[in-house]
């Protein structure tokens, strides 16, 4: 006992200490302070103590970061930093890699289909996989007059382009091609192959036949997993995993080189997923020879005391050289992410005209709304921008970055801070109920949570998502379809181990919550689907306001107060029976976890803020300006009350061709629509079986062109899922003016 009492007391004293050297370190060697504390925390495990418990005398000191100057400009590169473009390679006739090429460009330079004959397009064939019905998120690939997706029940499937007609299908380990696939058409030694992840695995399939290539890795796949769609340099085939890049020998399948995303700490043990995830896609430079990679946030999302520091290639766009997995540069987005703000999309490469010269550049949207315009080569801004001083958090041992970013050009395409001024206006009753959320909750430029205070923000599912955006090459125009809804989220203080006697029955806090809350919430608290968990961190004022009034889906519970007072007790955890060991809370320490994802709903379930909700948005990437926004997607009942289109919530993303038009689907009310690229005029619409959340795909077949994308419903925005892929062509007369 007089051991530990002495290891406690030279705990706090070194926490003492690391509180009276900190604005010092953070200063001027941030990462030595990162080790001290990561070793002070292990220490701290090592006594019995929570990570959060033992640095809760290290709260962020407000004063200390109103210190700091409340801008910094960062400068654009230089005219002579800017790189010179090249001729480029690509074409764009073919759909060899899901986003079209390995630029990421989803352009189409095909023009059969054009403004004045699109509103004639009709089905050409509809494919039902018939093994199952979920959402696919995957850009199928055309090649040779073949199809290659993945379905509803995990095949990878050949289907005939022109008719819709099945060739073969392969099972791999796992769910296939989540979010792309790569045809390569094979050299001298090697014949046509597919390429894909699925599960823990890279595989190489026979194009022809779909058999696994054997000579590659002995049976067709080497161990690798991720999720999106690889690109080829030479002889190289670069991978994104979870937490890693990586390079193998397209021919065997040997594993030639290896990039870390994310360092990890000791103390994650052996979870694969901490973060700064490949989930959107790369891009391949193939004349330069240079991989891009964004990537996701560090994990967990919404808490970061285990992940203190910025994160350095987190929220990022990463260049490798292909060939060796040497990194050439990095560029961050938000430092040190809590709040999920992922880069969720393929970077694109583009060419654009600064200082009267073409340069080539790589051109990232983002969640918030962001577009990082870099340049290929050096990773240098093509346009300044500054760095806002951020606030500091109120949780025990979190540290904030002191700075994050503020893009003006090119222009934000979403909104990027709530205020109460965006609570809805769609009626008086939605405003209130709207209004009463936001009175008591946090929001503002990338303000921290609160423990068991609601934070609202915008760009958890975007902004941006996954499908990113469509390159216009003839303009150096940029489409992205985006989501404008605010979230509301809360980090709960936790209490663990606090024990209940086993041989103790239900108290009647614990009767009552059965009978009126366990349905929902479960039988052990932590909640169940859209039900959040109710297992610390409550305000329990909160609380008796929703058991009495109910909240968004939840109803009020009719319970008399003697009922209401012991289920708050059980709720507040007031009502636990003491061991024999010790008092009930001897051993009680704090955790900090997220109370689940939900949107800032009003009354009627509409998206709590004014909209437009969902827009497409065309960007001039030369001037770094919004030539158009248009509401992507509508609610028609909304519309039959004469309210203006608002758009919806949408994962479709756009596909761009040279025939003037952009396509895009994925919005709630399932339709697929073509816009002219010029004015983002709707000029045809086509209402899906399902939703079609996953961008479209432009081919031609024996000199028709073709759009076709998968029609799967499901996933993020839910509704009735499919299993089918829906081509569109013009009639056979238009197809040959």
């Amino acid at each position: 006992m007089k051991h530990r009492t002495t290891q406690v007391t030279v705990l706090v004293l070194l926490i003492v200490v690391l509180t009276a050297s900190r604005p010092v370190l953070e200063r001027e060697n941030p990462v030595v302070l990162h080790k001290i504390e990561y070793r002070l925390a292990r220490y701290a495990r090592r006594l019995g103590f929570h990570a959060g418990s033992a640095r809760v005398t290290t709260i962020e000191d407000p004063r200390e970061r109103a210190s700091l100057p409340e801008y910094v400009d960062m400068p654009a590169a230089t005219d002579a930093q800017l790189t010179p473009a090249l001729t480029p390679v690509e074409q764009h006739l073919e759909w060899t890699r899901s986003h079209g090429d390995s630029t990421s460009s989803r352009y189409s330079a095909l023009t059969q289909i054009t403004r004045d004959n699109v509103a004639s397009l009709q089905v050409a064939w509809i494919y039902h996989s018939g093994d199952g019905k979920a959402n696919i998120q995957s850009n199928p690939v055309i090649a040779e007059g073949v199809m290659y997706g993945p379905t509803a029940g995990k095949y990878v499937v050949a289907i005939a382009a022109a008719t819709g007609k099945e060739i073969w299908r392969f099972k791999p380990i796992g769910q296939p091609a989540l979010r792309g696939l790569l045809y390569w058409p094979g050299n001298q030694a090697l014949h046509p192959r597919i390429y894909f992840t699925s599960g823990d695995y890279l595989y190489a399939l026979d194009a022809k036949t779909g058999a696994p290539e054997q000579s590659f890795g002995g049976s067709g796949k080497v161990p690798s997993g991720g999720v999106v769609a690889p690109v080829i340099f030479q002889n190289v085939i670069v991978v994104a995993n979870w937490n890693h890049v990586l390079g193998y020998d397209i021919s065997s399948g040997k594993q030639l080189w290896q990039f870390e995303l994310l360092e990890k700490p000791a103390a994650w043990g052996e979870d694969p997923d901490r973060g700064a995830n490949c989930w959107g896609g790369m891009a391949l430079d193939e004349q330069r020879g240079i991989a891009y990679i964004s990537t996701g946030s560090p994990h967990p999302n919404f808490v970061g005391m285990d992940h203190i520091g910025e994160n350095k290639y987190a929220n990022s766009v990463v260049a490798l050289e292909a060939a060796t997995g040497r990194l050439l540069w990095s560029f961050q987005e938000i430092r040190h992410d809590i709040w999920d703000l992922d880069i969720p999309a393929p970077p694109n490469l583009v060419t654009v005209m600064r200082a009267g010269k073409r340069v080539d550049a790589v051109a990232q949207v983002t969640k918030i709304g962001n577009t990082l315009l870099l340049d290929r080569v050096t990773g240098k801004p093509l346009y300044p921008y500054r760095l806002r001083r951020a606030p500091v958090s109120a949780m025990p041992g979190e540290r904030t970055s002191p700075y994050q970013p503020v893009f003006q050009l090119p222009e934000p395409f979403t909104r990027q801070e709530f205020t109460p001024s965006d609570i809805t206006d769609l009626s008086p009753e939605a405003h209130a109920f709207v209004a009463k959320q936001v009175r008591n909750a946090n929001y503002g430029w990338f303000k921290p949570f609160d423990p068991g205070k609601p934070t609202v923000y915008y760009g958890l599912l975007g902004g941006a998502q996954w499908t990113g955006a469509a390159y216009d090459p003839e303009t150096s125009r940029l489409y992205v379809s985006a989501n404008d809804v605010p979230w509301i989220i809360s980090v709960l203080r936790m209490r663990i181990g606090a024990k209940r006697d086993p041989r103790q029955g239900p108290t009647a806090g614990e009767l009552v919550y059965r009978n009126s809350c366990a349905e929902c919430h479960g039988i052990d608290r932590k909640g169940k689907g859209m039900a959040p968990q109710l297992r610390g961190g409550l305000i329990e004022t909160d609380v008796i306001d929703v058991i009495k009034n109910g909240r968004s889906s939840m109803p009020p519970i009719a319970l008399g107060l003697d009922q209401r007072t012991v289920l708050i007790d059980f709720i507040f955890d007031r009502d636990i029976i003491p061991q024999e060991n010790g008092p009930a809370d001897a051993e009680a320490r704090y955790d900090y976890i997220p109370n689940g994802y939900q949107t800032l709903l009003d009354d009627q379930g509409y998206p709590g803020s004014k909209p437009p909700w969902g827009t497409l948005n065309a960007i001039d990437l030369n001037t770094g300006k919004i030539v158009w926004k248009t509401p992507l997607g509508e609610y028609p009942e909304l519309t039959r009350r004469g309210i203006p289109k608002t758009g919806t919530e949408n994962f479709g993303g756009a596909t761009v061709t040279a025939g003037g038009l952009v396509f895009c689907a994925g919005t709630r009310d399932l339709k697929i629509r073509a816009f002219d690229k010029d004015t983002g005029r709707e000029l045809w619409s086509y209402q899906l079986p399902f939703g079609g959340y996953a961008p479209p795909s432009v081919y031609s077949v024996n000199g028709r062109e073709y759009v076709s994308l998968a029609v799967t419903g499901g996933g993020k925005l839910g509704g009735e899922p499919g299993d089918a892929y829906v081509a569109f062509t013009l009639p056979e007369s238009g197809a040959h003016k």
